[in-house]
């Protein structure tokens, strides 16, 4: 990992930090910055491995979740759990080759699960801590710095792992620290945005043996297409904005009080 890459990590892992909404953190992790970086500097082409990566960078953070929330295990203990799981599944994607196009399908298809299993969940799910609540007590410098020692070491670690450095979850190790109070509210968004990491790997990968510099355009463009259609207000939220317009206020009659019974004559 070069300098610039661990700058890179830096500084995403500091903006999500700074970030209260959980839901534009989430979108701010999913940025593929780090996979960019990736591409240009280590050289490895686009393949199916790495979009199963994406599924391993869900994987991780779910087993952050779980291992912190419900096992009670401390964030760093649960943060090595997590990357124990993606190393695990980046072995056994390695160990055999996997066509592109069966990957991506897979891939989509698990993030379709993914949503229906996460919208069910979601009704009964309790209700978010108050921004106040979740205050990190760090001070600002010392902060950074833990940030930026952190990045350092899982950007040793991801070169271990080849092609599968490409989704190696860098800032995600100190993004879950950063987000502990909310891993599992966190886990969602992200869940949700990490289409857009699938997108963005297709574009890539389809136009990477004509031009590196055209196949990262092709990449970020499939990203914020994805992103935006997935972020785009749906027609329900839409009638829900617009309902309250058509209710009467008072001293005039909505137009859906109107009574039409005929008047009663010779009354």
């Amino acid at each position: 990992m070069t300098w610039t890459a661990v700058l890179l990590v830096t500084a995403v892992v500091w903006a999500v930090s700074v970030i209260r909404s959980v839901r534009v953190r989430a979108f701010v992790y999913s940025l593929p910055l780090p996979m960019t970086l990736a591409l240009v500097t280590t050289g490895h082409p686009v393949e199916g491995a790495q979009v199963l990566g994406v599924v391993g960078l869900n994987l991780f953070f779910v087993t952050v979740a779980v291992t912190h929330r419900r096992l009670r295990w401390p964030i760093l203990l649960a943060d090595l759990a997590g990357i124990a799981v993606y190393v695990a599944l980046s072995a056994g994607v390695l160990a055999v080759p996997v066509p592109f196009e069966a990957a991506l399908a897979g891939a989509v298809a698990l993030w379709a699960l993914a949503m229906v299993l996460l919208r069910r969940r979601a009704a009964g799910a309790p209700p978010p801590e108050p921004a106040e609540a979740r205050r990190d007590g760090l001070a600002a410098p010392v902060k950074l710095v833990v940030i930026f020692v952190g990045a350092l070491v899982t950007g040793l670690l991801g070169e271990l792992l080849r092609g599968m450095v490409v989704t190696f979850p860098y800032s995600g190790v100190l993004v879950a620290v950063e987000a502990r109070r909310q891993l599992a509210e966190f886990s969602r968004h992200f869940a949700r945005n990490s289409l857009a990491l699938v997108g963005f790997l297709a574009g890539h990968h389809y136009l990477q043996d004509t031009s590196p510099g055209l196949a990262l355009a092709a990449g970020w463009a499939a990203f914020a297409l994805v992103a935006a259609a997935l972020h785009l207000p749906r027609p329900g939220a839409l009638l829900r904005i617009a309902s309250p317009m058509s209710r009467p206020t008072s001293g005039r009659v909505g137009l859906d009080r109107i009574s039409l019974r005929k008047p009663q004559q010779g009354g």
